[in-house]
């Protein structure tokens, strides 16, 4: 896949921003012109000072309705200033909250398109931060920080004319300090140092948001343990990092901050030696004074003016890093889709010569084509017939559940090749082949929405009639109409929390309403009482009928009257074939067949003593 190259910094900021380009471009020309009209009221107070001087001698002689069009000038200005501002901003936020909608949907869309790995791989905290944090923030740079920028240009040139057309030598003086500013805070800010200190305290931030949401989902195991937060390691340490490189930040831009306001904030103290200097050798005393008063005057904005640059510059850089970080993100290549889409001819699934390991390509300590020691999988063959239920066995870690994620594609084998009904999954569309794949796996997930939404998440265009049969089918009806609203209870809300069976129940229900030709159940019944897994057992075996089942358990019993039994062990097929026939085999699947059935047997008495 071809590498996308992306801009960088301030340029990828102004590209996302002119995504909407008419709302864009009409904030640019209003804020423009709000910057170049707010130097209007100073230029009116020049001209009524310098008829105040005038006829400081005469005040008889002033001419009030001139000084009263000033007045009105000066208002008019600073109104018509407020409004275009006004103007611009409405521009820059409509623009920012649709470039918003479209940012947040695409990354979503994105990240549900990326291979599982990808998520194995990336916290759920660092994800949430790029979307809650990353994304937001852009929001504020197009909104507010957009206008402000382009002031941050249009202001400089319009006070420049202003510092030069009235007293050059004056207008020197003023000028010289604010070049020698944007000249220190550049080179502290924009240096390499500067750089790394805004890079590493966003990483630590991150960190630090990520360990914050692993450790809220297991503060119930802190609290069992009596523990507090200094025992959890990795949210101290991240605490504390993130508040070390803080204060380095800090460190870091704050003799730049504090150089920067003081010379600002005390331009007229530039100006004092020059104007002392200059009076004595001036011809055109009045003038001089006029022009005095208002370079004083003026000095005095310029830090209002001026403190949008420092803002706009130090706001953008940390918006661009966090940018950067979704870029990535985006830049994750999805599985390649096909330009010619294969379908099934019947839901035979087969794995041919199957390699797989987790490792990426340039990270992969042994990559050979036909799997290494590293590898997952490792020359993996077999078939799951229609019509047939094959089960997966083996000791934790041997490559069950990975052949389980490899059947919907979750990954792309590194090696060999999948196919269902005689076409390669690679060469099918992914929404059909995930339609034809039904699978309930060992993490349930359920959303924070009511039971019926989480059980049409298997077919959104089911009625509520096929809603509760595929939940009476997976004995979840009964509990569900004890629950405070039945079907439309919200799950998690007003104390509502179902237990991990009931949990388990609710995803059956998913993949009995989805009703697919395959079924791939990775321990779907491993929170079930013994009573709820015999009515699960039954209700999973109408739902079997005619389908393509693939089952992964750790309890044999669950698999004995599965048509194919396929041991896994190190990533190898070590046997294959019944229930029976690998029994009287005496090999792998034997011995495991005669640990459970002793454990089966196992319990506890008084005094801690194991009987068997």
């Amino acid at each position: 896949m071809e590498k996308i190259t992306r801009k960088k910094g301030m340029a990828r900021l102004l590209e996302l921003a002119f995504t909407k380009k008419a709302l864009i471009a009409g904030s640019t020309v209003l804020a423009a012109l709000s910057a170049v009209i707010s130097f209007v009221p100073f230029i009116a107070v020049y001209f009524i000072i310098k008829e105040l001087v005038l006829n400081i001698n005469n005040l008889g002689a002033l001419n009030g309705e001139y000084m009263m069009s000033l007045g009105w000038l000066a208002g008019g200005g600073a109104i018509a200033a407020i409004a275009l501002n006004y103007g611009a901003l409405m521009c820059s936020h409509i623009a920012a909250f649709k470039t918003l909608y479209k940012l947040k949907i695409n990354f979503a869309g994105h990240i549900a398109a990326l291979p599982l790995g990808f998520h194995s791989s990336n916290s759920t905290g660092k994800l949430r931060k790029v979307v809650d944090e990353n994304i937001e923030k852009l929001e504020g740079f197009i909104a507010h920080q957009f206008p402000d920028l382009v002031s941050t240009f249009t202001t400089p040139l319009a006070a420049a004319v202003l510092l030069f057309i009235f007293d050059w030598r004056l207008g020197l003086c003023c000028f010289a300090p604010l070049i020698l500013l944007f000249a220190i805070q550049t080179i502290f800010t924009g240096g390499k140092r500067g750089r790394e200190t805004l890079k590493k305290y966003q990483d630590t931030l991150e960190d630090m948001n990520n360990a914050a949401v692993e450790y809220v989902r297991g503060v119930s195991v802190v609290k069992a343990f009596n523990q507090t937060v200094f025992s959890f390691r990795r949210f101290h340490s991240a605490i504390k990092a993130y508040g070390d490189w803080a204060l380095r930040y800090t460190k870091t831009f704050k003799p730049a901050l504090v150089i920067f306001l003081a010379v600002l904030n005390n331009l007229y103290l530039f100006l004092m030696p020059l104007i002392i200097l200059l009076s004595g050798k001036v011809t055109d005393y009045p003038a001089f004074v006029l022009s005095s008063i208002f370079y004083i005057i003026f000095s005095m904005a310029l830090p209002g003016l001026f403190m949008k640059i420092m803002y706009v510059s130090q706001g953008g850089k940390q918006i661009a890093d966090g940018i950067e970080r979704m870029d990535k993100v985006l830049d994750t290549p999805v599985l390649p889709e096909t330009d010619k889409p294969k379908t099934a001819k019947d839901y035979t699934v087969w794995f041919q010569n199957v390699a797989f390991d987790y490792y990426e390509d340039s990270k992969k300590p042994d990559s050979k084509d036909t799997g290494g020691e590293t590898s997952a999988l490792n020359d993996v063959s077999f078939s799951a017939k229609q019509g047939e239920i094959t089960a997966l066995v083996g000791p934790s870690g041997s490559g069950k559940s990975t052949i389980a994620h490899l059947i919907p594609r979750f990954y792309d084998v590194t090696h060999g090749s999948i196919k269902i009904g005689g076409a390669d999954i690679r060469d099918m569309q992914g929404e059909y082949l995930m339609s034809i794949v039904g699978f309930v796996f060992q993490d349930i997930f359920l959303f924070k929405q009511s039971i019926a939404d989480n059980i049409l998440v298997g077919d959104k265009n089911a009625s509520r009639q096929r809603v509760i049969e595929a939940a009476k089918a997976a004995e979840c009806h009964e509990f569900i109409e004890k629950l405070p609203k039945g079907y439309d209870t919200v799950i998690g809300s007003n104390g509502v929390h179902l237990s991990g069976g009931e949990r388990q129940r609710l995803v059956i229900a998913r993949a009995i309403l989805k009703n697919a030709p395959i079924l791939v159940l990775d321990e779907a019944t491993a929170f079930a009482d013994p009573e709820n897994e015999w009515k699960i057992q039954l209700a999973l075996s109408e739902l079997m009928r005619n389908k393509t089942v693939i089952i992964i358990a750790h309890r044999l019993s669950t698999v004995r009257g599965a048509d194919k039994i396929i041991v896994v062990d190190k990533g190898k097929i070590a046997e294959e074939g019944t229930h029976e026939a690998l029994v009287s085999a005496g090999g792998r699947y034997s011995r495991m067949w005669e640990q459970y059935t002793r454990a089966a047997d196992w319990s506890i008495s008084k005094g801690g003593q194991r009987h068997v």
